[in-house]
């Protein structure tokens, strides 16, 4: 498997298929890189360079204990893509992957290093309830996370999956129950220690000053359904702070649209990058 060791020895599993410019995908909570194989092979045969990696503690990577907030999952990915010698890339997050984004960027993307980012279905600004959120969700929401995981993992993601991360609880959508077992699948290959603590990172991390600094055109997605990250209090306050920000949202969709309706979604990203 190719893989980088970052300085405190963590290894950073990651796929690279292809040739021409580079798009980085990085992806949502407690997922992997095959959480991307709709785009990679999409964008691959488009004529792309297609990189995904396994954050720290998630998927084929250490299950660290350490490590497991944005500071370090940017310089995980600026190692990686100095390892790649990447230039001009375009990062794509979903999720938790587009706060990694956001941070990346924001940190590491001078130098030619990036040419544009795309935030689907990100946490940005910040998910959590705070005096200067108002409209984020409650602490206790998330301490209902960190029990459920505690308490049961490997039922809490049978539940997610079923249910609002696909829209799948909706009347009239139906299960697609391979998507809700890929999903099981990338979450049980995690470390627990890591994807407990990835649940505070995601949630409480501020990247206001992060999405102020970008200077590359960023194009933001989001499922007007999007019950796992609400639309209202994301990508409705993070496009007032990019200074050259497109959004697109899509009535109707959920958080893993990029999954359920990935030829709508392929095609916004394809636009954007060609653009």
């Amino acid at each position: 498997m190719d893989s980088i060791t970052t300085q405190d020895g963590t290894r950073i599993f990651y796929k690279d298929w292809g040739t021409g410019q580079p798009i980085v995908f990085h992806h949502g909570w407690p997922l992997s890189a095959d959480d991307w194989d709709a785009q990679m092979i999409f964008f691959l045969n488009q004529g792309y360079r297609v990189i995904a990696h396994d954050r720290r503690g998630h998927g084929r990577s250490t299950q660290t204990a350490t490590g497991n907030e944005m500071n370090t999952y940017a310089a995980d990915v600026a190692a990686l893509a100095k390892h790649l010698d990447l230039k001009g890339a375009v990062h794509i997050g979903h999720s938790t992957g587009g706060g990694e984004v956001a941070r990346y960027v924001a940190q590491y993307g001078g130098e030619g290093r990036v040419s544009k980012a795309v935030l689907v279905g990100a946490v940005p600004p910040i998910m959590l309830k705070t005096a200067a959120n108002p409209g984020g969700l409650p602490l206790e929401v998330f301490d209902g996370f960190r029990k459920a995981l505690a308490d049961n993992r490997a039922q809490f993601f049978r539940d997610v999956p079923a249910g609002p991360f696909y829209g799948f609880n909706r009347p009239g959508v139906a299960t697609i129950q391979g998507v809700v077992d890929n999903w099981w699948r990338q979450g049980m290959m995690g470390g627990a220690k890591a994807h407990y603590d990835c649940i505070k990172a995601f949630s409480e991390t501020d990247f206001t000053e992060d999405l102020k600094k970008i200077d590359v055109p960023v194009l933001v997605m989001h499922g007007e359904d999007d019950q796992i990250v609400p639309i209202d209090d994301s990508a409705h306050l993070a496009i007032k702070l990019l200074k050259h920000g497109t959004l697109k949202t899509y009535p109707g969709l959920p958080h893993g649209m990029a999954t359920t309706h990935a030829d709508v979604i392929n095609a916004d990203l394809l636009a954007f990058i060609r653009g």
